[in-house]
């Protein structure tokens, strides 16, 4: 699975980058997480408001930070 946390290194988006790695090393996933703070490549997604959530190059949400079960449950889903 291929994550990237798409934000230009605002707090909310640092906490994002934080929170999918714990979250990523809790359940076990074989995942490549990245950072994607080039404004330009950013705006490639279609993402007006970060941090934004990329997994396998789909979109999954912007402009918040999750809480740890909803980003649990979104990783757990996104790993089948």
């Amino acid at each position: 699975m291929k994550i990237k946390v798409l934000g230009p290194g605002c707090p909310k988006c640092i906490t994002l980058e934080k929170q999918v790695k714990q979250v990523v090393e809790e359940l076990g996933i074989e995942a490549e997480v990245s950072k994607v703070d080039d404004i330009m490549d950013i705006m490639t997604y279609n993402v007006m408001r970060t941090p934004g959530l990329v997994i396998n190059e789909e979109v999954i949400f912007s402009g918040r930070v999750p809480s740890n079960s909803e980003l649990k449950e979104i990783l757990t889903s996104k790993n089948k």
